[in-house]
C-alpha cells in the first residue's frame, strides 16, 4: 500500500520557503506518493504539522501589502505640488495692486448724495456733480441737462428717419386686407408687430399739436382693434379695423 507524504522533507522546506511568496503557498500543500513504508505514521504526521505551519506563514506573507514605496512617492509628491503652488501664488501676489484709497491708520470715508461727508470718496462715485464743469440736471444724477452741448440732438435727419417709418407703415398696412380675406390671422397679428413695432414711436415723435396727437391716438386705437378682431377670427370687424387704421393714418400724416 502506497502511502501519501509531502513532496521532499524537512531539509527542502527552507529551500520552499526561498521563493516568492506567492509560489510557495501552492508548492508547499503539494503531496504525492512514494515509496511504501517510506516514513513511520509518526514522522509523516510531524511533517505534515510543520508543513502546514509554513503553508500559513507563507501564504499570510504574500497577502501582507508591500506599499512602503508608494506612500513615499505619493507624499513626495505631494511636497512637491505645495511647493509649486505656493511659488505661483507669491508671484502672482507680486502683480495685484495694493488696495485703492486706503493708508494705515486712516479712518472710513463716506459721503452723502454729495452733500455731506467726503465727495472724493470712491462710494460717492461721480460725487453728484462736484467734480462735473456743467451744473446736474438734478442732485440725485450724473447727467446735465439738456442743451447746445449735449450729443443728442433733434434735427431733420430726425425727422426724416421717422417719416420714412410712416410710409414704410402705410406699405405693411395695405398688406392687411388680403390677409384678412384669405383669414391668415396670424399674418395679420405679425404684421402689426413686426415692423411696425417703430410706427408707435415714430408718430409720437412727429405729434406736436393737439390735434396731431388726437389723430395719433385715433390710429392707434384703430390698430389695436385690428389686431384684436384677428385674434376672434372676426372677418367683418378685422376688415372694418384694418380700413380705419389706413384712413386715420392718413389723416396724421396730412396733419403735419
Amino acid at each position: 500500500r502506497r502511502q501519501p507524504v509531502l513532496l521532499g522533507s524537512r531539509r527542502c522546506l527552507p529551500s520552499l520557503l526561498t521563493s516568492t511568496p506567492w509560489s510557495v503557498a501552492p508548492f508547499a500543500t503539494i503531496i504525492v506518493t512514494t515509496r511504501p513504508n517510506s516514513s513511520t505514521p509518526e514522522t509523516y504526521q510531524a511533517n505534515m504539522k510543520v508543513a502546514l505551519a509554513f503553508a500559513l506563514v507563507a501564504s499570510a506573507s504574500a497577502f501582507t501589502p508591500q506599499n512602503e514605496g508608494r506612500c513615499s512617492v505619493a507624499l513626495e509628491a505631494e511636497s512637491s505640488r505645495r511647493q509649486a503652488m505656493g511659488a505661483i501664488a507669491a508671484a502672482g501676489a507680486a502683480f495685484l495692486p495694493a488696495a485703492a484709497n486706503a493708508a494705515a491708520g486712516e479712518s472710513p470715508r463716506f459721503s452723502v448724495f454729495g452733500l455731506l461727508g467726503d465727495g472724493t470718496s470712491y462710494s460717492e462715485g461721480a460725487a453728484y456733480g462736484s467734480d462735473q464743469s456743467a451744473d446736474v440736471y438734478s442732485p440725485y444724477s450724473v447727467y446735465s441737462s439738456a442743451g447746445k452741448d449735449s450729443s443728442y440732438q433733434p434735427g431733420d435727419a430726425d425727422v426724416a428717419r421717422k417719416q420714412a417709418i410712416l410710409t414704410e407703415t402705410t406699405k405693411r398696412l395695405s398688406f392687411l386686407p388680403g390677409y384678412i380675406g384669405k383669414k391668415q390671422w396670424f399674418n395679420v397679428r405679425d404684421e402689426l408687430t413686426r415692423y411696425m413695432y417703430e410706427t408707435r414711436g415714430a408718430v409720437r415723435g412727429l405729434a406736436k399739436s393737439t390735434t396731431q396727437k388726437e389723430k395719433a391716438d385715433a390710429f392707434f386705437k384703430a390698430i389695436e382693434e385690428t389686431y384684436l378682431q384677428a385674434g376672434l377670427k372676426n372677418q367683418d370687424k378685422c376688415a372694418a379695423a384694418a380700413a380705419a387704421s389706413v384712413s386715420t393714418l392718413d389723416a396724421f400724416i396730412a396733419s403735419l
